[in-house]
């Protein structure tokens, strides 16, 4: 719908900001931190771009007073970041290493001090290695127990001063590139094992949460989830079922079980006749109701389009860009139910993602009128090549094009009667990107290193660290 005049931004929006603790402190093993899957993963030859890792990313671990200070000057409301569990529990369980809890402690201190709202992740993807090894992390529910045990520490530890909490991000993203991709630790390539981890993660989630009512009982919480809205390649029918299929086969399967404590039927009942449906005992759909959330937490990149997928069609072999070389990702789905096709409407970014600002509309629009929840937008942001020039400046209009476009679709659907809590950038500084390594950028900062050099690691305020700081002092009415 077109308004004639849109609503502003609420008193009290948190602007922010996001990084994930694998991706940014390095410390890999200081300070008694235990060993994660990706300390692990990321040193396997061939397993990254470059064979590049965390070990010391963006020396957050040793600069967070520099970063902080940066936040500052931004002006930011908000900072998202995540707990390494094996900083906490070198063990995955047991004994607590007091060091990492100073070490969070402090970067609590530090942001509150700076009139910063820490909003904390308890999970971003480096399961500790321990309990991989032990029995092999979200393939036993055992993860549940431990997970609820590393969750109770951190909210007795920081519950008295952090108000936000996300308990599980982009579990369709870790699940489904751990077990059905193999192209995320454990390396694993079977789509009914893919099925029963994520079962397990959905009650080590509803756990949490329940443990945090009892706990941070004036706090919110909620899953953060990789949404991909689903458009139909053409209105023929079977395009438009096809992407109904998407939807709830890659989206309600998900938002569904965080928010309403059960599966879709359609994409349990084609489970079910494949014989990969996961494993449901009795009280765990009870479970999940318990650990319905406060709100909807939003990682927002992209829309995907959809065209019907014959029975002797494209399979789910994914086969996605990680060099940054436009035009290498190739179609997937499941034959005679969908396919990904391209979409001419829509530009896309170097590593082949659309660049899709009203599809963030339409996915808040849609996560509302669905679930009735307030939605934080955990993350939104552009990665591409940025180059520092001779005279250290980062000139990249082509973010801050990207972000107000995406700003500017929040208002409309606060306007529409979204609830929206805030809204988090990926990324405050640049970092580690997975598998695409140090050359895919996001942050506002320029860290100065690549796969190969460390350099000095210095901080470089890029253009657009100083368009947002003007953005969060006019609460988004100047973009």
């Amino acid at each position: 719908m077109f308004h004639r005049e849109l609503k502003p931004f609420p008193e009290g929006f948190l602007w922010g900001s996001a990084s994930a603790a694998y991706q940014v402190e390095g410390a890999w093993d200081a300070d008694g931190k235990g060993l994660s899957v990706w300390d692990i993963y990321a040193k396997l030859p061939g397993t990254t771009f470059k064979n590049s890792n965390g070990d010391v990313a963006a020396d957050h671990y040793n600069r967070y007073k520099e970063d902080v200070a940066l936040m500052a000057e931004m002006g930011l409301k908000a900072y998202r970041f995540s707990i390494a569990w094996a900083r906490i529990l070198p063990e995955g369980r047991g004994k607590v290493n007091e060091a990492g809890i100073r070490f969070y402690s402090d970067l609590i201190d530090e942001l509150l001090k700076n009139g910063i709202e820490p909003v904390i992740t308890l999970y971003h993807w480096d399961l500790p290695q321990a309990l991989l090894d032990e029995y092999g992390g979200f393939e036993s529910r055992r993860i549940a127990d431990d997970f609820d045990e590393y969750a109770r520490v951190c909210f007795r530890s920081f519950g008295d001063r952090v108000r936000y909490w996300v308990s599980l991000n982009e579990q369709n993203i870790f699940i489904g590139f751990g077990y059905m991709t193999g192209m995320h630790p454990p390396g694993v390539k079977d789509k009914k094992r893919m099925l029963q981890a994520n079962h397990n993660a959905f009650l080590a989630n509803a756990r949490a949460i329940k443990s945090f009512r009892e706990m941070v009982p004036s706090g919110n919480i909620g899953p953060s989830f990789a949404y991909s809205p689903a458009y139909p390649k053409t209105s023929k029918p079977e395009d438009i079922l096809a992407a109904e299929d998407a939807e709830e086969i890659l989206s309600h399967w998900w938002m569904d079980v965080y928010a309403l404590g059960e599966y879709p039927k359609a994409a349990m009942d084609l489970y079910r006749g494949l014989g990969i449906a996961p494993e449901v005992l009795p009280g765990d759909l009870e479970l999940f109701k318990e650990g319905k959330p406060d709100f909807m937490g939003l990682n927002y990149y992209q829309t995907t389009t959809y065209e019907a997928n014959p029975l002797d069609g494209v399979g789910e072999k994914l086969e996605m860009n990680t060099t940054g070389e436009k035009g290498t990702a190739k179609s997937t789905g499941i034959p005679g139910v969908y396919r990904t096709t391209g979409n001419d409407y829509l530009e896309r970014t170097n590593w082949d993602w659309t660049i899709d600002p009203e599809g963030l509309r339409v996915a808040l629009r849609r996560i509302t009128g669905r679930y009735s929840l307030p939605v934080l937008i955990t993350e939104n942001g552009l990665g591409e090549y940025d180059k520092l020039t001779d005279d250290d400046k980062v000139h990249d209009d082509y973010r801050i094009g990207y972000l107000k476009a995406h700003i500017l679709a929040c208002r409309e659907a606060i306007t529409d009667g979204v609830d929206l809590i805030g809204y988090c950038t990926w990324s405050f500084t640049d970092l580690l990107s997975w598998l695409n390594g140090y050359q895919k950028r996001y942050g506002f900062v320029y860290i100065n290193r690549d796969e190969t050099d460390l350099k000095d690691l210095r901080r470089v305020r890029k253009d657009s660290f100083h368009w947002y700081r003007k953005v969060i002092e006019s609460n988004g009415s100047e973009l």
